[in-house]
């Protein structure tokens, strides 16, 4: 197991610094840059003192130093500071991540929990009316867009119930209730998809398990229903079902950022949309590099995984 955990762990080096070269070079393909952001309405700024500006914010330097620059600064943990608040962008981030983290794990875990029996049930009363309810439900939940869904309960919860989440977060350890009520409905509107995902592919999969013929063989020595379907069925069905779950995860620390931007939370997304539309490179790059650290960590997870759920993979 150390060796296959090492093989995989390896991997993630090159993918990472690929990343970084990636989203270095897209930031900057955008259009404009910070001081023309910073100059707007200001008619007295002339070509050269913006030439200055850029100096000094270190982008007239060429783009290979200012790639070392940035890669040494995430090696040394010095993330630099924000080109318009002046903030470390370590402080910016250090406040958005936790609000975003507590998002995109409870949406999964909501997801996770509710998707999957769904999709054992589905299999196991395979064409009856809980099997056609659990269809149409999970079709619906892939149609419907989440900033869809955001929207709409915005709107339901505003004008039904005369009642809208608080505008300014609510840290748990100092309201825990307030920021239960706070997160509930946009982690809902960012499940629903990927429950809808992970309820189909459980149930794809354990459909086919369950006419494998190691199957009917435990239902001919006489085990329960129960352990055939839980212990022998879902188990041997579980690497696609868990391949799912890992991409979804990781896509929902990306997929909360119109959420957060909807109701108005300052995670990672919404602080990587505002520093998008000031230019503000260094923020750009490091929550975007955040985020795909912690893709590329949860696929590792998934790999990892594999070898716990089948032991022969690790063989290979």
């Amino acid at each position: 197991m150390a060796r296959y955990a090492f093989q995989r762990l390896v991997l993630v080096i090159p993918t990472l610094l690929g990343m970084t070269v990636l989203i270095f070079a897209l930031v900057r393909l955008l259009p404009g840059d910070v001081v023309q952001v910073m100059s707007i309405g200001d008619v007295a700024a002339s070509d050269a003192s913006r030439e200055r500006v850029r100096q000094a914010l270190g982008l007239a330097d060429p783009l290979p130093v200012q790639y070392g620059r940035y890669l040494g600064g995430l090696l040394s943990g010095n993330m630099g500071t924000s080109f318009l608040s002046g903030q470390p962008v370590r402080e910016i981030l250090g406040r958005a991540i936790p609000i975003t983290l507590e998002l995109a794990v409870i949406a999964a875990a909501f997801a996770i929990l509710v998707g999957t029996p769904l999709g054992v049930l589905s299999a196991v009363r395979h064409n009856t009316r809980l099997d056609f309810a659990a269809r149409v439900g999970g079709l619906i939940g892939l149609s419907l867009p989440n900033f869809w869904i955001a929207t709409l309960g915005l709107l339901l919860t505003s004008v039904v119930f005369h009642w809208i989440p608080a505008v300014t977060w609510i840290p748990f350890w100092t309201d825990p209730l307030g920021n239960v009520v706070q997160v509930a409905l946009p982690a809902f509107a960012l499940s629903l998809t990927t429950l809808a995902i992970v309820m189909r592919m459980t149930r794809a999969s354990l459909l086919e398990t369950l006419h494998e013929d190691f199957v009917r063989t435990a239902r001919a020595k006489g085990l329960a229903p129960r352990r055939v379907v839980i212990g022998h069925g879902l188990r041997n069905a579980l690497i696609p079902v868990v391949t799912v779950i890992g991409t979804q995860v990781g896509g929902l620390m990306g997929g909360a950022v119109i959420i957060e931007v909807i109701f108005g939370m300052p995670g990672v997304g919404y602080s990587l949309v505002q520093a998008i539309y000031n230019r503000d490179y260094p923020i750009i790059q490091v929550a975007a590099v955040y985020l795909a650290v912690v893709f590329v960590l949860v696929s590792l997870g998934v790999d990892l995984l594999y070898g716990v759920i089948d032991p022969r993979i690790k063989q290979h």
